[in-house]
């Protein structure tokens, strides 16, 4: 090595040694009395099974109150049955299916109305709209609930259905004549922009072709049967009772007036209240 060469060598080391090298993780490149950053190691990729695979599915929704809160009128043995077993399932049967599903990633509505395929249900149907429609049912309900609406929860029924009796009457009939397993609700009828009364078969719900479900009630007969037996119409009639909850109706029922004019209630003339 010449002299010249040599002089260099050793200026370069000792420039390098007196400066500070970059600690981040960059390559350092010497050129010309600078250190200049180039891309830093490559980290050590992980493999495909290593990588934390994030996705998100459904859980099991508690009640809004004490699974003994409803008692006497219902019994805890038949909410713990029919909560934690029946409800549980769906949303765990509802989770496998969505592990591979083209509606992964949509809401549970999104998911009913998509897989209720204009009355041809594709596999998902029955265990969203059970999971939909069971979170509905304890929310329907509450403890020293029941007796009659109020406000304008009442002057809408009144107007639909012509009184409280009439709608009640409607409501239990339904339910009682309904064969086999389902359910009977109160729902916003979307094109005639009024309250009406259905009863479904199995997992079929209102919202499944559009409309809006203001009360449901659960006949299948895990339902009722430890309480019951294979009375439904006491079944049904303890419900309006003691367990409806109007509160939640009332709140339900302004929502579904952000989407649909249900018009000014009928109100009596009041000398026709005097005769």
């Amino acid at each position: 090595m010449s002299v010249m060469a040599s002089s260099w060598f050793s200026s370069v080391i000792q420039s390098a040694s007196s400066t500070k090298i970059p600690s981040n993780g960059f390559v350092s490149n010497y050129i010309s009395g600078r250190f200049l950053l180039s891309k830093p190691y490559p980290k050590k990729q992980k493999s495909q099974s290593q990588r934390a695979q994030i996705r998100a599915y459904y859980g099991l929704t508690t009640p809004p109150y004490n699974l003994d809160a409803l008692e006497p009128y219902m019994s805890k043995k038949t909410v713990e049955l029919h909560w934690g077993e029946h409800h549980k399932e769906y949303v765990e049967k509802l989770n496998k299916q969505l592990k591979n599903s083209e509606f992964y990633g949509y809401t549970l509505e999104e998911t009913i109305k998509a897989t209720y395929n204009n009355g041809n249900p594709l596999t998902e149907f029955n265990n969203a709209s059970e999971l939909w429609s069971h979170d509905f049912f304890w929310e329907s309900m509450q403890p020293e609930g029941g007796d009659m609406p109020f406000g304008g929860v009442l002057s809408q029924i009144e107007k639909d259905f012509g009184s409280f009796v009439n709608f009640r009457d409607e409501f239990a009939r339904a339910a009682v004549s309904l064969y086999g397993s389902g359910w009977v609700w109160l729902y916003v009828k979307r094109g005639e922009r009024r309250l009406a009364v259905a009863k479904t078969h199995n997992a079929v719900s209102p919202l499944a072709w559009g409309d809006i479900p203001i009360i449901g009630l659960d006949l299948w007969e895990h339902a009722y049967y430890l309480d019951f037996k294979d009375d439904r119409a006491a079944y049904v009639n303890n419900f309006l009772d003691h367990l409806v909850s109007w509160q939640t109706v009332m709140v339900r029922m302004m929502r579904a007036e952000a989407f649909v004019n249900l018009g000014e209630p009928n109100v009596p003339d009041p000398k026709e209240l005097v005769k």
